[in-house]
């Protein structure tokens, strides 16, 4: 059978982009709590400061982009989830635009995609 007519994943298949999921999400969890802890520091030396400090602008400039950073992990994270939820309802790997297989090694790159690489150049 070729590559293309090929519709889903093997079960081995599949405990790889899991296990490569679940290693990411673990990695990205354990950012997004740093991260929170870092935005609580944050507050508490905003509280600290009196008002109209110089030093309180590039506090504020930090905490937005500590927030920023933080917004973008839980994207992520969402992401990761939704991906681990198609593996299980046996639709991870195909192209949401195509219906072709997305390649292993676009998964492994980015193991929560959606399109293939055809489709994502495509959608300029």
């Amino acid at each position: 059978m070729e590559n293309n007519q090929i519709l889903r994943y093997s079960a081995d298949e599949l405990k790889e982009f899991e296990d490569i999921l679940n290693s990411k999400l673990a990695k990205s969890k354990d950012e997004l709590n740093y991260l929170k802890r870092s935005i609580m520091r944050e507050d508490a030396a905003e509280n600290r400061t009196s008002a109209g400090n110089l030093e309180d602008g590039a506090g504020s400039m930090e905490k937005e982009q500590l927030n920023q950073l933080a917004a973008r992990a839980q994207k992520f994270i969402a992401d990761l989830e939704r991906a681990l939820f198609r593996i299980k309802n046996g639709t991870y790997g195909v192209c949401k635009d195509t219906g072709k297989l997305i390649s292993k090694e676009r998964l492994r790159a980015v193991p929560h995609t959606q399109q293939s690489m055809e489709a994502k150049m495509n959608r300029v």
